[in-house]
């Protein structure tokens, strides 16, 4: 399969799904897909991310050799925001390497503090954070502040994950 070229073809589910299949749980093959996600051009990028967040929700261990290059994207100021929602999408169902948690924590606490952040990233980063609450408890005060704070001025959807989040708090 010629990677990129199925990547460009469209962007569906059905594509996605296509993607998905045949990267498997072949590490080569996921490698060639996180590169073009990780450093090909905007649209490339932007349409990879879809596919990567579902190789790695299916199979975890696919993320292991590229977590130093993938807090490195999530760092940089102008990713596209499908870069952002599917990368902390799919850290919400994964164990995160103990060496990342702390990389991991910040970022997601800049996206969740963000006026200008969209709400699946701050819905995810919410949930990653809230997930990692449960190994570091101290960040639990700072979560709950920033949900309170955000609350009412916030929607439907960013309220719904708010509420679950602090009554498994309490």
């Amino acid at each position: 399969m010629n990677l990129k070229q199925e990547i460009l073809k469209e962007h569906s589910k059905t594509q996605c799904n296509k993607i998905v299949n045949w990267v498997g749980n072949n590490q080569q093959r996921f490698d060639e897909l996180i590169e073009l996600f990780l450093h090909d051009e905007y649209r490339v990028t932007q349409r990879a991310a879809w596919p990567v967040s579902n190789c790695v929700i299916a199979n975890h261990f696919l993320i292991n050799k590229h977590w130093k290059k993938l807090i490195d994207n999530l760092r940089k100021p102008d990713i596209h925001n499908a870069i952002k929602r599917n990368t902390v999408r799919f850290l919400q169902y994964i164990q995160i390497p103990k060496k990342q948690r702390g990389p991991i924590m910040d970022i997601c606490f800049g996206f969740l503090e963000s006026p200008t952040e969209p709400l699946a990233v701050k819905v995810f980063s919410m949930q990653v954070l809230y997930n990692l609450s449960l190994i570091y408890p101290e960040i639990k005060p700072e979560l709950k502040l920033l949900i309170e704070e955000q609350f009412l001025n916030q929607t439907a959807g960013f309220k719904s994950r708010a509420k679950k989040i602090l009554s498994a708090f309490n």
